[in-house]
């Protein structure tokens, strides 16, 4: 086994000296709460950045509600956002995709925006002995094309990538038009995070929108209009600590029975948090009823890429729409 990465350990005084740091050298990375990014550099060896930089007692903690909406500390935890009053009284689509995500231990040290930037869990991205993955090693191929492809992606994908996104709570944050609030060496900048993640193309190395030494400081989550209800559904193999085969973020306000504003995300199945702009189309204006929600469905899992052994996850993604819209329209009426 090759010998353990060697790394310098940087705790900065600041959010503006840490940026700065990490800025400044083009071999540095932020450490937060570390679940995954220790895993990429001491456990898969994916990754080896020359300096840590921990961002850990930085002020970047705590969950401030607004006029409109939530701001959300990166540096909160898992647990602390599903634990707040707002969430749980009008947000329950974040509770639940928080509370489904990881185990108690883990939403204990997982950071938000940890979360928003974690890795993929493609088998051949963190296996280093396998030479064809174009996110680790770009223009050399994508392996689980032809390899075992169960977990993997069919929306956003190509015969370049198809290495699905992991988080469970991006899937209910895009959502809800959540914008990722970003410092950088220039100041300060806004991106909604419908914008914030790169479909790969023919670029799967390149994820998000980040440039390097830009740390994401917070996220603003809107609150959803009065009378509406939401629900997040994931379905895995087994029923805690597993990632999604499919999942789906929704939110409907009905009506008299008609849909009045629908908002609609598939996770597990695509490369990137999916929002459904056309299902959601498809949902307003019309009745509530399995007619409607099997056409959203359909909408919302158009135009799949399958390999052997995800084709599976066409029907099973349009299911999870259809039930998930079934329950958030039960409880709205």
């Amino acid at each position: 086994m090759a010998p353990t990465p060697g790394f310098e350990y940087v705790r900065p005084s600041s959010v503006e000296d840490a940026v700065a740091t990490v800025s400044g050298d083009p071999t540095a990375a932020y450490l937060a709460g570390g679940t995954t990014q220790l895993d990429l550099v001491l456990k898969d060896r994916v990754i080896s950045p020359q300096r840590l930089v921990d961002i850990t007692r930085l002020p970047l903690r705590g969950v401030t509600r607004t006029s409109d909406g939530l701001q959300v500390a990166a540096m909160t935890t898992m647990e602390e956002l599903a634990a707040d009053p707002t969430v749980t009284r009008e947000l329950p689509l974040v509770r639940e995709a928080l509370l489904s995500g990881a185990s108690t231990q883990l939403r204990n040290m997982a950071t938000i925006g940890g979360n928003l930037l974690q890795r993929t869990r493609c088998r051949y991205f963190r296996d280093p002995t396998v030479a064809a993955c174009n996110k680790r090693d770009p223009g050399s191929g994508c392996a689980a094309v032809t390899g075992h492809a169960r977990m993997h992606a069919i929306l956003g994908a190509s015969e370049h990538c198809i290495a699905s996104h992991a988080s469970d709570l991006c899937v209910a944050l895009v959502a809800l038009d959540a914008v990722a609030h970003l410092q950088s060496m220039g100041g300060l900048s806004h991106v909604p995070l419908t914008e914030f993640y790169r479909v790969p193309g023919d670029r799967p190395d390149r994820e998000t929108v980040l440039e390097h030494g830009e740390l994401v400081t917070a996220i603003g989550i809107p609150l959803l209009p009065p009378g509406t209800r939401s629900s997040y559904l994931k379905v895995r193999d087994r029923a805690s600590y597993e990632f999604a085969l499919t999942s789906a973020a929704a939110a409907l306000v009905v009506e008299h029975d008609v849909i009045r504003f629908a908002r609609l995300a598939l996770g597990g199945v695509g490369t990137v948090p999916w929002r459904a702009y056309e299902a959601e189309g498809i949902l307003v204006g019309a009745p509530v009823s399995e007619g409607a929600f099997r056409a959203a469905a359909e909408a919302a899992v158009n135009d799949p890429f399958t390999v052997s052994g995800t084709e599976f996850k066409v029907e099973l993604a349009k299911r999870t729409v259809v039930r998930v819209l079934q329950t958030v329209a039960r409880n709205a009426s």
